[in-house]
């Protein structure tokens, strides 16, 4: 009987690793990370994907919109731990690269747990004055696969993804990224 029981554990990991790597290629194609060498593009630019979110008036934003400078986008919620923490980090850089970098903050905003007015109220209190967007139709994180926040999306001034980050950031690394894809990196 014991020995039945290990024999379908067995099995059931073999047909879970085979599963795993005939998916992970097809998952993992959008944040290949032979789309960069070194720091620059490949021969292959992949175009960021657009969107379209709501600022603090509820109107309408496109990513496209914004082509032209070096753009970084950040998923977070107020509710996010890690979210939080490198809202200081954001905020600073903001304050710094505002003119030369367009910062979509972008608010997972589902209308109950994380509402417009919740996420007023936060940056508020907070002080922050980078500028934050709102994405109540799911369009944003949708189009980029979130399904981990934070998440930081930099993409160059033609529009060219350059880099995905998951997972919080300090200054110092959120700087390095910035400053990489403005070019003085």
């Amino acid at each position: 009987m014991k020995n039945k029981v290990w024999i379908i554990i067995a099995i059931a990991f073999i047909a879970i690793m085979i599963l795993a790597a005939v998916l992970y290629p097809k998952l993992s194609e959008k944040y290949s990370a032979d789309s960069r060498q070194n720091g620059t593009a490949s021969e292959t630019v992949t175009q960021a994907d657009n969107f379209t979110v709501y600022d603090s008036e509820l109107n309408k934003v496109r990513l496209s919109d914004n082509f032209g400078k070096p753009i970084v986008i950040n998923f977070w919620a107020s509710w996010c731990g890690p979210c939080t923490s490198e809202l200081p980090a954001f905020d600073a850089m903001y304050e710094k690269y505002g003119d030369e970098v367009v910062f979509l903050m972008i608010n997972l905003t589902d209308g109950q747990r994380e509402t417009v007015e919740i996420v007023k109220k936060f940056v508020s209190d907070n002080g922050y004055s980078f500028p934050v967007y709102y994405d109540t139709d799911y369009n944003a994180s949708n189009t980029y696969g979130v399904y981990s926040i934070p998440e930081t999306v930099f993409i160059k001034a033609d529009g060219s993804l350059y880099d995905i980050r998951i997972g919080a950031m300090n200054e110092s690394v959120l700087e390095d990224y910035i400053k990489q894809v403005i070019g003085e990196g």
